[in-house]
């Protein structure tokens, strides 16, 4: 990826009757990655996408598909959504049991890897795996549900896991997830983020294309 902000409009904001237009919609807008929410009901208190999803959009997608595994059992299923197609797989911090074997696992599948920190977590805990990652989702609301409102914090957060992966020498992208539109996107854009997760925002225009250009 280049320096340039990356766009991800999340699939979860999407009308889940008509997937294939939605997707092919946000590329001709200028999206960069599909962000796939997976939820398992257990990690968080929703029920989402599954493997069947990824393999059909990863037949449909012409850019890469960002999966997101908010699940309890990281371990167990991670290399499943890689071999469905994920491009990106990202899992949360808070439920592997063991993330740097699971960040090679994950890379030696042919994929990149990244992890996902809660609002509620220190970034310290992933300070050991952050040379291994290529990707750090700073969520900035609590998952389990699209539409939240953005909490400011997480642009304090950015701003410090920069600051980390300059010092380790780490080429990890930033990723932020969460209540983004062109009201926080810039703060966020300031701290050093390098992907912007965004389902309402851009799911939810009517012209796609401006409002994915807002965010950049």
């Amino acid at each position: 990826m280049s320096n340039a902000i990356k766009i991800a409009p999340s699939l979860l904001a999407a009308d889940p009757l008509c997937y294939g237009s939605e997707v092919q919609s946000v590329e001709y807008a200028g999206a960069d990655l599909h962000h796939v929410d997976v939820m398992d009901g257990h990690f968080v208190p929703n029920l989402s996408f599954g493997l069947p999803i990824v393999r059909a959009l990863k037949k449909l997608a012409n850019i890469p598909l960002d999966v997101h595994i908010m699940v309890s059992n990281p371990d167990a299923v991670a290399l499943d959504y890689v071999e469905a197609g994920a491009d990106y797989l990202v899992f949360p911090i808070e439920s592997s049991i063991h993330p740097h074997r699971l960040i090679h696992a994950i890379k030696a599948k042919g994929a990149k890897a990244g992890v996902a920190v809660n609002p509620g977590t220190s970034l310290t805990v992933i300070e050991p795996i952050l040379e291994d990652l290529d990707l750090v989702n700073v969520m900035s609301v609590n998952p389990g549900f699209g539409g939240q409102s953005f909490i400011p914090s997480a642009v304090d957060r950015v701003a410090r896991l920069k600051r980390m992966i300059e010092s380790c020498g780490s080429d990890a992208l930033i990723e932020v997830d969460g209540g983004v539109n062109a009201q926080t996107a810039k703060p966020l854009k300031d701290a050093g983020v390098d992907v912007l997760v965004a389902g309402t925002y851009v799911y939810g225009a009517r012209d796609r294309k401006s409002a994915i250009a807002s965010l950049r």
